[in-house]
């Protein structure tokens, strides 16, 4: 009985190592075009759920961006981007665009679009 136990254990385990890293390996790197984009950072928060934004709401949004509320661009376009950074540990999105906030800004960097939305990994950012 015990060894019975001990081969599924083995096998669930195998099975744990093996189905992931094939996995993993079938994956490909994600697509993304280099585009520079030109738009105002916005508090998501206060922008989609209470309509606040501007020059007046600033200093809220840069709060709230402390506390972990994202912010993103919004494109003159009228398209949001949300921003990605590199696995770097410590670091967010909102350390890069804190000091933007409710601000126009030209961005460039690599942009992935999937299922209708959009994501940036910022390379260059200034104020227009």
């Amino acid at each position: 009985m015990l060894k019975r136990i001990l081969a599924g254990l083995t096998a669930l385990v195998l099975m744990a190592i093996v189905i992931p890293a094939s996995a993993q390996a079938q994956m490909e790197a994600p697509k993304y075009e280099v585009q520079t984009i030109s738009g105002t950072v916005v508090d998501l928060s206060c922008k989609f759920g209470h309509g606040l934004s501007g020059a007046d709401h600033r200093m809220c949004s840069q709060v709230c961006a402390d506390k972990g509320i994202p912010l993103a661009i919004l494109s003159d376009d009228g398209k949001l981007y949300l921003p990605i950074t590199a696995a770097m540990p410590g670091s967010s999105s909102n350390d890069q665009l804190k000091e933007y906030a409710e601000q126009q800004v030209t961005i460039t960097g690599q942009v992935f679009s999937a299922g209708g939305a959009s994501a940036i990994r910022i390379d260059k950012i200034k104020k227009s």
